[in-house]
């Protein structure tokens, strides 16, 4: 689920720490899209701070980096690449998590402390299957004919003759492989592994100039996506072993957007599991997110208050100004207004009125329920602060019984964030640091689910 700046910005700078954080001096070390991104630190007492960038695959080494600190904070500006890297230091120092944004794009990007002996420290992901698997699994291609896209992904299917009941993942926004990696994480391919285990095949595939998919998501919508899902469905519905009457959807954060959208269309899903998936307005679940991320750093109503008004103000100008122009002017002013910097207040600007996001403010998640008449899971985490669980569940459950849908699972998952992990906090920047990708509260709730409705 895309995320905004206003918490950040709006906040000012953050209290000192009574502790003076722990030198960053040394190297570090991250994957980006099949690169290796090495960084090179240099964070002296009295400063000045240096950096340097070596990505070997593409023969680059010492490539010069602006290196800035705000509080736990951590900015590499890229200028030879207009590129830049915005991340937060985990507690025990070993690991950068944050974001790597370049030509209008935001990657997810992790660098972890480099050991002496050359290995790069940080969590380790054990819930991440590897073959040999007691399943088939093989690489697939379908047609989206209509958008004239080929869409690339894995279908795994359990050990015998079949019929199988089957379930499509669709990822949350951005650019997104088939197994939704982020951080190293690979919460799809979790999924499907233990889905498949139980008896259900799984499709998972790259977004639309992802990976091994042709298309390209510029300009494209959560309707696009959903056409997408459709030609999946189609496609696995086709397939020898798979039964036809039984073939659900998975959506996780705005994916679920997408599989209600399908839903609501003649041959739909015979079932949908939605986690994490907005049941708010889009803007009101924006104004939500904002706040739930402020709340994180702090308590001081009158800073929520300024927080939401302000926030409130900026989705205000996208939804009263169709046309761009007007928009980003008032963006602008209200971003540079809150302390932005005039390059990062052009960014989030040009961000904030896509197709896509304005798509997602314009969302109304109720009217699209009250066209779906299949059986729904909705799942939430207690510690989500991008899709706020509390008021989201409750805006699924109210919508889901108002078009009397008879088969309607609302929950809550007590401690889980946005990804389902277990968290202390829900905060962004733990993601990386948490081991765990998907809980296995959260699996055996859409396991035995999908497994009852696939009969």
């Amino acid at each position: 689920m895309k995320t905004l700046l206003f918490a950040a910005l709006l906040l000012g700078p953050a209290a000192a720490s009574a502790q003076t954080p722990a030198s960053l001096t040394g190297d570090w070390r991250g994957s980006l899209g099949g690169l290796t991104f090495t960084a090179h630190l240099q964070d002296p007492a009295g400063g000045p701070r240096t950096a340097t960038l070596d990505i070997p695959a593409q023969k680059a080494a010492g490539l010069p980096l602006a290196f800035a600190l705000k509080a736990d904070s951590v900015y590499l500006d890229l200028a030879v690449a207009h590129a830049r890297f915005a991340g937060r230091r985990a507690a025990d120092g070993q690991t950068l998590a944050g974001e790597w944004r370049q030509g209008g794009q935001a990657l997810p990007l992790v660098f972890s402390r480099v050991a002496p002996d050359g290995t790069a420290a940080g969590p380790q992901r054990p819930q991440t299957p590897h073959a040999p698997f007691p399943y088939q699994s093989q690489d697939v291609t379908f047609r989206n004919e209509a958008a004239g896209v080929t869409l690339a992904g894995t279908l795994t299917e359990p050990a015998g003759a079949g019929p199988f009941p089957a379930v499509v993942l669709l990822t949350g926004s951005g650019p997104e492989d088939r197994d939704e990696t982020l951080f190293d994480h690979k919460p799809f391919a979790v999924l499907a592994d233990y889905l498949t285990r139980r008896g259900v095949a799984v499709l998972r595939f790259d977004d639309r100039g992802v990976g091994q998919s042709t298309g390209t998501l510029a300009g494209t919508t959560s309707a696009d996506y959903a056409a997408d899902a459709r030609a999946a469905l189609g496609w696995l519905r086709a397939q020898p072993g798979i039964d036809p009457k039984h073939v659900g959807l998975l959506g996780h954060s705005e994916g679920g957007t997408a599989a209600l959208l399908a839903a609501a269309q003649p041959q739909g899903p015979d079932f949908v599991v939605l986690l994490a998936a907005p049941g708010l307005p889009g803007d009101e679940m924006m104004v939500q997110q904002a706040v739930a991320l402020a709340r994180l750093q702090t308590s001081d109503p009158a800073a929520l208050a300024t927080i939401e008004q302000r926030q409130r103000a900026a989705l205000a100008a996208i939804t009263q100004n169709p046309d761009n122009g007007p928009a980003r002017a008032q963006l602008l002013a209200l971003l540079t207004a809150a302390g932005a910097s005039p390059a990062a207040a052009e960014r989030t600007a040009a961000q904030m009125t896509t197709p896509g996001y304005r798509a997602l403010l314009a969302d109304r998640p109720a009217q699209t329920i009250s066209r779906v008449h299949c059986p729904v899971l909705a799942l939430g985490g207690s510690r989500d602060v991008q899709v706020v669980a509390a008021p989201n569940l409750a805006a699924l459950r109210q919508a889901l019984q108002a078009a009397h849908n008879p088969d309607a699972t609302v929950r809550e998952l007590p401690g889980l964030n946005h990804l389902f992990q277990t968290a202390a906090t829900g905060a962004i920047s733990e993601y990386a640091t948490l081991e765990e990708t998907c809980s296995p509260t959260l699996l055996q709730a859409v396991g035995d689910w999908v497994v009852r409705h696939g009969k």
